[in-house]
């Protein structure tokens, strides 16, 4: 049998069969679900997250859980999140504050890591510590560590100062050893396990002992439950997809003899393959993951059941011959922790931004301010790499968007003081882009739509201040209006596919710069993320 039929009917078989798991399971088509997360009922519906955190990984630290999430060339990177429940999450921070640590290709003189950066980490806590570690496919490994989530996180560490690898993970025995594992993805994804300095801060290149390896495996974690060690991983086969496997020894350093699928591949439900596999307080196990073929929201985010059979930990709905499939809905695994929710909105009020926005790389710390004007954004202009290329602009503020039935955003900008050659205003973008905003030429301010760079312009435009929106739905399709006064929206521009490029989906965003020189400025009042779940 043709393995996408046999992956179809195995999806079939675990819609009827859920029936009897106590929460009735329907159908989903990819992207139309008017529902998503904690339902307020006692049960969730996936995604929980819908909204790009991919990579994700999570742990259980005493009644909290956390996750992180790669961040690629946005800044600061690594994202961390907090939990009460594994559904309802809020934004803790980020745990590198400075992407120039890893290269100065992650600066805004350089900008010459899209779709690179940070990639895939793993987060562990050990002797009342959190260990933080992660890859860049050009750099090699890093890590830090902190004392609480939130930080402050300690400069990055080296760990392995080499080009093609990806995906590391690591873990203390029993007697406080500790092991790191990484993927050599450039030689033929070969997976190797290494002794861990006792500070964690440097491994034994020469103790390397091959574990894994083939068929694009990657996404390593390691897990102990019981007397068991597992290797949870993803694998990739042509024709079949990406799915999650898994191998197990009694020892730590193998050998990983032992193998197993734990899910189908899921591809109406753009392949769940990676995460982290964690206890429940209900006593069961969850796996958290994103889902790996990204669409125009990114690699989104849902809460899976775990079934151990026969000291495997099977991945959601179980079928017949003990594998899983997508499991779209189910009950919550703790009483719901209604008061977390990830931050959109901004009234630029405080004196540091929101760990909801990431610069799209490393900033010039100088040419922006919460502080020059009490209860705005202050933006400051300056050269791009290439003239009117947003995606070579140094000054671009960003955060996530959701795939979810209603988004709208709104900015107020205060135009003013900008001066000639500069263009700001709001934007959305991956590889490609779009933008709606504010261009100034000699003496006169010009509403201007671009959208990968072609431009239309619109009106003179006389005053200080301009309102700037963005609303889109499920399909993903952004229509773009203004206002002059605050209350009655005009529609400019054509309507703008939102997209995924990089390895990202999209996101939105404000933007400032100046294609004749270092001079002019916005002030931004507020950014309100209005969103129906």
């Amino acid at each position: 049998m043709h393995p996408v039929l046999k992956t179809i009917i195995y999806a079939i078989i675990g819609i009827t069969l859920s029936y009897g798991s106590g929460i009735a399971q329907s159908p989903v088509t990819w992207g139309t679900w008017k529902k998503w997360g904690d339902q307020q009922n006692g049960t969730y519906t996936n995604p929980i997250i819908p909204s790009d955190y991919s990579d994700i990984d999570c742990i259980k630290v005493g009644d909290t859980y956390y996750a992180i999430s790669s961040t690629f060339q946005f800044s600061p990177g690594m994202i961390i999140l907090e939990s009460k429940d594994l559904v309802n999450w809020k934004i803790c921070g980020h745990a590198v504050s400075d992407l120039t640590q890893i290269s100065s290709e992650l600066s805004w003189e350089k900008m010459n890591r899209y779709g690179k950066g940070i990639w895939a980490g793993s987060l562990r806590y050990h002797n009342h510590r959190f260990y933080l570690y992660f890859g860049t496919p050009d750099e090699g490994f890093f890590m830090t560590s902190a004392i609480k989530a939130e930080g402050p996180w300690e400069p990055l560490t080296p760990v392995l100062k080499e080009a093609g690898w990806d995906d590391c993970c690591v873990i203390w025995d029993e007697h406080g050893k500790g092991y790191f594992v990484g993927t050599h993805f450039a030689d033929g994804y070969k997976t190797y396990l290494f002794n861990l300095s006792p500070d964690g801060k440097s491994i034994d290149l020469k103790s390397a002992v091959l574990i894994n390896s083939g068929s694009g495996r990657e996404a390593s974690k390691l897990l102990k439950v019981k007397d068991w060690y597992y290797l949870i991983f993803s694998e990739h086969q042509s024709g079949k997809g990406r799915y999650v496997m898994a191998k197990r020894s009694r020892n730590i350093t193998g050998p990983y003899q032992e193998e197993k699928q734990l899910a189908l591949t899921s591809p109406e439900a753009m392949e769940p393959n990676q995460g982290g596999i964690v206890p429940g307080k209900n006593g069961k196990w969850y796996f958290l993951t994103h889902h790996g073929t990204g669409d125009w929201a990114g690699r989104i985010v849902s809460l899976l059941p775990v079934t151990w059979k026969e000291g495997w930990p099977i991945i959601g709905t179980v079928l017949a011959d003990s594998i899983g499939t997508m499991a779209w809905e189910g009950k919550m695994p703790s009483a719901s922790s209604q008061q977390y929710s990830l931050a959109r909105s901004d009234e630029f009020n405080a004196s540091m931004l929101p760990p909801q926005w990431e610069w799209n790389y490393q900033p010039r710390s100088e040419k922006f301010s919460l502080t020059e004007r009490k209860g705005w954004l202050r933006l400051k202009a300056f050269k791009p790499l290439k003239n009117n290329e947003l995606l070579t602009a140094g000054n671009t503020l960003t955060q996530r968007s959701f795939q979810s039935a209603t988004n709208e955003v709104i900015i107020k900008m205060d135009f003013s003081q900008m001066a000639d050659g500069q263009r700001s205003g709001l934007c959305h973008f991956s590889q490609s882009y779009a933008t709606i905003g504010v261009v100034k030429q000699g003496n006169t301010c010009r509403l201007e739509y671009q959208q990968n760079g072609k431009t239309s312009r619109g009106e003179a435009i006389t005053g200080s201040e301009i309102w700037l929106r963005s609303v889109w739905g499920l399909d993903g399709k952004s229509t773009f209006s203004y206002s002059l006064d605050g209350k009655h929206f005009t529609n400019f521009g054509a309507p703008y596919a939102l997209s995924w490029g990089y390895y990202r989906g999209d996101r939105v965003g404000i933007y400032c710069f100046n294609n004749e020189s270092e001079s002019g400025s916005v002030d931004i009042d507020y950014l309100h993320y209005n969103m129906d779940k």
